[in-house]
């Protein structure tokens, strides 16, 4: 199993590129950051000094999306990061939660996404491109053995269908056992229909991590308080979903929709932040089945279950107040055993 850390990029940069050092030190495979402009800063410009500092990082968005940059400027970005540092990045994609609604638009459609991961793979290898309307363009600059690996994050039946046919790989956030494999059979068996080797498509779980010190009520307690917020990112995602197919529909599992009945609204201020008010909906109960949370000897045995259950990696969220020592309990503690030799 792959590792990798997803982090925000809040100011300064050089904390987001020595977090990302410290991670690779550690064992970590794949460096992640949010994008969403308004919010934090430019994901790409903190890429390009990751690469940089770093000797094998694989780096990317979790997640952009097609909306917010036309799809020949997110190719050339990939394109030229790689041209660069070699073929080191990833294209996390969904439809744009925070960074379409914070500027006033909505989330994009499963269509564009569609149009932009071909697009954007395409671009990337060198190969030419319809940007629609008949325009077709290629990038002549591209090297031979280029290559841009495109994700798409997803939870609706529609989209993970999508993800099974067309992506190289499918983001599920949240470690909840039950809905990882429910969502992964989902994206396999698209692939399979789809005439598609179901290995091609690698899976990535990424959800808050805390390690504690034993499993004592107060530890735990803690813990929860600095993961309940991913609760509530998932949650929108959720509302959508039941504003799209009902609060009772077969298309989506009970597990997802329950909990946000509760849910009354959401500040993208606080997104994606411990302490997050909007947040106090989530019980104890969906963070501890969405994050991976509580002593060592938990976290391997989830770990563990994930990988049974066909996930090739873990992404660990680290906005909380222990992100150092997550990055180094991982390395010492975790990555070793659940990878041994």
């Amino acid at each position: 199993m792959d590792f990798g850390l997803v982090l925000q990029t809040d100011p300064p940069a050089s904390r987001v590129i020595s977090l990302m050092q410290r991670a690779e030190h550690n064992g970590f495979r794949y460096g992640w950051t949010f994008d969403s402009a308004v919010l934090w800063q430019e994901p790409f410009v903190i890429h390009s000094q990751i690469l940089a500092r770093t000797q094998h990082l694989t780096v990317g968005p979790m997640v952009t999306n097609p909306g917010t940059r036309t799809w020949e400027v997110t190719a050339s970005t990939f394109a030229t990061l790689n041209d660069m540092f070699g073929n080191r990045t990833v294209c996390g994609i969904g439809r744009g939660d925070s960074a379409m609604r914070v500027a006033g638009r909505k989330p994009n459609t499963l269509a564009r996404i569609s149009g932009a991961m071909k697009v954007i793979r395409a671009l990337g290898r060198g190969e030419e491109a319809d940007l629609g309307g008949g325009t077709v363009v290629r990038f002549p600059w591209v090297g031979p053995g280029a290559e841009v690996p495109v994700w798409m994050a997803a939870y609706g039946p529609k989209a993970l269908k999508m993800a099974g046919e067309e992506a190289d790989g499918f983001i599920l956030q949240l470690a909840d056992l039950y809905l990882t494999e429910y969502m992964v059979k989902a994206v396999k068996d698209a692939a399979v229909a789809a005439g598609r080797d179901p290995a091609e498509v690698k899976v990535c779980v990424a959800a808050p991590a805390y390690v504690t010190a034993d499993d004592s009520p107060g530890a735990l307690a803690h813990a929860r308080e600095q993961c309940r917020w991913f609760g509530g990112m998932v949650g929108n995602h959720v509302a959508d979903l039941v504003a799209r197919y009902g609060e009772h529909s077969a298309a989506v599992p009970g597990a997802l929709t329950d909990y946000i009945k509760s849910r009354q609204g959401y500040d993208y201020a606080h997104h994606g932040r411990s302490g997050n008010p909007d947040t106090a909906f989530v019980p104890d109960e969906i963070v501890d089945r969405f994050c991976v949370i509580g002593p060592v000897a938990q976290h391997i045995e989830k770990l563990n279950a994930l990988r049974e259950l066909g996930v090739d990696q873990f992404a660990v969220y680290a906005m909380h107040d222990a992100r150092e020592a997550v990055i180094d309990a991982y390395g010492r503690e975790v990555i070793p055993v659940v990878n041994p030799g």
